[in-house]
């Protein structure tokens, strides 16, 4: 007769290493963490920065904590090219209602990574942005119609060019909330 388990047990939580979350990761993480919202960085806190990115991954799960570091990159690279929908300044807002908090975790995150290494998967996850309601350049598709002048000719070239803000076809994501 197989034994049955009477007793119930907890299986402990993935271990996650700081060395395999990108720095968006970090930041995401930083920002659901018990870091407090006025927290002032001094040397030698390194370790309690790291605990709070540890806790804030653990908090939501990796692969919460991936999408949700995704579309913040997505919605970064849409507000430096100019480009961001209303879809999007909504999500991101109802993503991180706190501005300052998400600014300064940040920051606190790319203080880490400049000390820390990053696995070859993190640097790879960190280069696939993801946008509310699909690529605001391309919608999604991967490739833009554009015109350009190769170098040394006198006439335009125009045709499909891969999309300069996407790393190609990607599906549209879901609203996530989050609360800090």
């Amino acid at each position: 007769m197989p034994a049955t388990l009477v007793t119930p047990h907890a299986v402990p939580p993935a271990l996650i290493e700081l060395e395999n979350l990108s720095s968006a990761e970090r930041s995401v993480a930083l920002y659901v963490s018990d870091m407090p919202d006025r927290y002032r960085y001094r040397r030698g806190d390194d370790a309690r920065l790291e605990s709070w990115i540890i806790q804030g991954a653990t908090r939501l799960g990796l692969e919460t904590l991936y999408r949700l570091a995704a579309l913040k990159s997505g919605y970064q690279l849409a507000w430096v090219e100019k480009c961001t929908t209303a879809e999007q300044e909504r999500a991101h807002a109802e993503r991180f209602p706190k501005a300052v908090r998400l600014r300064r975790a940040g920051e606190l995150a790319s203080l880490i990574s400049l000390r820390t290494d990053m696995s070859e998967e993190a640097k790879e996850r960190g280069c696939r942005p993801q946008f509310d309601g699909g690529c605001p350049t391309c919608n999604g598709t991967g490739q833009v119609w554009e015109r350009w002048i190769e170098p040394g000719c006198d006439w335009y070239e125009a045709g499909y060019r891969p999309c300069w803000l996407c790393p190609g076809p990607v599906v549209p994501a879901r609203t996530v909330a989050v609360a800090a």
